[in-house]
């Protein structure tokens, strides 16, 4: 889509904080019209819509809107981004075993600045499926590098999480 467009899109959701609980439709129709200006068949309008009831508290409206926006080819960093989204939907309404599916090929994809919200995500999947190990080591490894000391310690420990016998 264009610049205007996306700008546009950028500031409804910067202006999110300022609509009141019971308003949630009032945004919710802000992204509509949004989604209105786009051709037919975008991935954009479902990820956007998506978002929209997912932020406002309905994974379970969110969760096909993803699809559909993955289903249409949503590629790059909002199709990563669709990916995180829709895990942590998919685990809100009680199917963390999707999300963890969803994500695991995640951890291998090019690294970018949404590598540690990937983990994160997985790792709450993981815990609703009593996995917590496997959560905390993805935690630890993500947060490692963060530290200002203790990187190495704390990346060895999150590996000796998994390890047999543990």
């Amino acid at each position: 889509m264009n610049r205007d467009w996306e700008d546009r899109v950028t500031a409804a959701w910067a202006s999110f904080d300022d609509y009141a609980d019971d308003e949630a439709a009032d945004f919710r129709a802000v992204i509509d019209a949004l989604v209105a200006e786009l051709p037919h068949d975008s991935p954009l309008g479902p990820f956007e819509r998506a978002c929209a009831w997912d932020s406002t508290g309905h994974s379970d409206r969110a969760v096909p809107l993803y699809r559909e926006a993955l289903e249409r080819g949503l590629t790059g960093y909002r199709g990563r981004r669709a990916k995180i989204q829709l895990s942590s939907s998919l685990r809100n309404i009680g199917q963390p075993e999707e999300g963890v599916k969803l994500l695991t090929p995640e951890l291998d994809a090019p690294s970018d600045e949404l590598d540690d919200a990937v983990r994160a995500t997985l790792a709450l999947c993981l815990s609703s499926l009593g996995r917590d190990r496997e959560g905390l080591s993805l935690v630890l490894g993500a947060l490692a590098p963060h530290l200002p000391r203790y990187q190495r310690s704390m990346a060895n420990y999150a590996r000796a999480l998994l390890e047999p016998g543990d």
